[in-house]
């Protein structure tokens, strides 16, 4: 080990190790269960923050805090965990995300057990995979992750919870068929058998097989983050989950695609990463235009903000096809800004739903006068998602279109129209934020609610929501707070892939001749990248 103390080890199992004694704890009415919960939630989450900013340096791009131990010789599998610009905001984003969700599960009463035991598992399961360095061991906790969603959203869903979650299980699990098939047969390419991923990144692939596995891949993290088509799991499975829930589907599942194409894709595959990257931001555009529009049509409430996280997703994509530091930068930065304002979201939807028992838009009206508070967030979480300047949104989204718009790697043609018709996104999302606000907050109360008795928000959801806002405030004002932490990992993902790409640029594929000529590098001109491009 790198370090003198095992600090991913520690914040990695900590909590699924206490999630084993819930069972055990006594506990008649439920109270104890709760508090152990936040309890271990907040002490891990303490520790992950201690330990970065006292043995993490942010001006060094290397894996960082390594640990690796021999787990199962046999197999050449290692518990092997490191952390670098990339995955580093995304742990904190998840210990963050995951310790408010707890604390939002306040009042959950039935099976309480069972409930926070799945939470600390599944927290573990997140850190675990950002944290992971031997592709065995990643899959493993990808994998662990699945199981406590599919349960938390089949038991403690909506009506239509089991068809929701039976859906979610199906998409991820057949996506993780394909996470495995591409590992094992990058771990046995060639002579060197390794499922370190650091290894795995080093070895002279040929040009098709490097593309059969990006696809695979493109594929299964296609899926979680998600890609159009393979999208429809999520609007489902945000309109039955529970609030806590959702926060964590939103705030942290999502982001595990994004940082694996990262991670794998674009560093482990750069030379597919050259082919692929035209096809990402065709995807990246129809997911940020098709999620807005599909968003605006909505009349539920959570399915509309589930739309909209695919809308948002989709500068994911683009920023990742840039080949740009810039872009890339913008790409990590609305991963993380879109955890947190999603996560809020979701959590005033359920707060919401507490009051007034629908989702249904045509069944509000006239909230903002017997809930100011909620409204006040509201309005904040919803400025946010449309990228109001100030916010972190609009700094992840402006790099991502700085950084596609000043690629070289793309005709003037090409830059153009993906710039355009992402715009239609950014046009289309504060139309159907805002109607949401006005549908839900203006006018005259509806029928329904008419006559009731609606509280407004209680300390404990002030404090939860402001917790999520409060740092898309902070970033918005001042980037540097979050970009420091990647600037130079980002730096270096991009100049890797730049040199592979003017590499295979002179490496023709025989399966792509018969379409266009291969794009060439040169000196004296900008790289292109396919014949649609050109």
């Amino acid at each position: 080990m790198d370090t003198q103390f095992p600090w991913l080890t520690t914040v990695t199992l900590l909590p699924l190790v206490a999630s084993l004694l819930i069972p055990v704890l006594p506990d008649k009415y439920g109270k104890t269960i709760k508090w152990y919960a936040l309890s271990v939630a907040l002490i891990d989450f303490a520790l992950i923050v201690y330990a970065f900013s006292q043995h993490y340096d942010v001006q060094n791009s290397d894996f960082q805090l390594v640990e690796t131990i021999a787990w199962v010789p046999q197999i050449g599998l290692n518990w092997s965990l490191a952390v670098d610009g990339i995955s580093m905001p995304l742990v904190v984003l998840s210990a963050l995300v995951t310790t408010l969700a707890i604390l939002a599960s306040w009042k959950v009463t039935e099976k309480p057990r069972l409930f926070y035991f799945l939470m600390l598992a599944m927290f573990s399961a997140q850190i675990g995979v950002f944290c992971a360095q031997d592709i065995l061991l990643f899959f493993l906790m990808w994998e662990l992750e699945l199981v406590p969603v599919y349960i938390l959203i089949s038991i403690w869903g909506g009506p239509k919870r089991l068809y929701a979650a039976t859906k979610f299980i199906i998409y991820t699990a057949i996506g993780s068929i394909f996470i495995l098939v591409a590992a094992l047969a990058m771990a046995f390419y060639g002579g060197n058998v390794t499922f370190d991923m650091r290894e795995l990144g080093l070895k002279d692939y040929s040009l098709t097989f490097e593309l059969c596995v990006y696809a695979a891949l493109l594929i299964a993290y296609g899926v979680k983050l998600p890609i159009f088509p393979l999208h429809t799991w999520l609007p489902d499975a945000h309109g039955e989950a529970s609030a806590p829930v959702s926060m964590i589907l939103a705030g942290v599942l999502l982001k595990m695609g994004g940082y694996a194409l990262i991670r794998m894709n674009m560093e482990m595959l750069p030379d597919a990463h050259f082919y692929f990257a035209p096809v990402l931001a065709v995807l990246g555009v129809v997911n940020i235009v098709y999620g807005a529009i599909v968003s605006f049509a909505q009349r539920n409430l959570k399915r509309r903000m589930a739309y909209s996280s695919i809308s948002h997703m989709g500068f994911v994509l683009l920023g990742i096809a840039s080949y740009t530091e810039i872009g890339l930068s913008g790409a990590v930065l609305q991963m993380v800004s879109h955890g947190l304002i999603a996560a809020a979201l979701f959590y005033l939807s359920g707060v919401t739903y507490d009051r007034t028992h629908t989702l249904a838009l045509d069944k509000m009206g006239g909230l903002a006068k017997s809930m100011p508070t909620v409204f006040a967030l509201f309005t904040v979480g919803s400025m946010a998602s449309l990228a109001l300047p100030g916010m972190s949104g609009f700094v992840g989204e402006l790099g991502v279109f700085l950084g596609f718009a000043t690629s070289d790697s793309y005709t003037s043609t090409f830059k153009v129209v993906v710039v355009l018709l992402s715009a239609v996104g950014l046009i289309v999302t504060p139309i159907y934020l805002l109607s949401m606000l006005r549908e839900m907050f203006y006018g005259e109360e509806s029928k329904e609610l008419k006559g009731s008795f609606l509280m407004d928000a209680k300390p404990r959801e002030v404090f939860i929501t402001a917790c999520l806002l409060l740092p898309v405030i902070g970033i918005g004002l001042y980037p540097k707070l979050l970009t420091q932490t990647y600037d130079v990992k980002t730096v270096e993902i991009s100049s890797h892939v730049r040199a592979a790409a003017s590499t295979v640029a002179h490496q023709p594929l025989e399966v792509f001749s018969q379409f266009s000529e291969v794009p060439r590098f040169t000196k004296s001109s900008s790289p292109e990248l396919l014949g649609i491009v050109r």
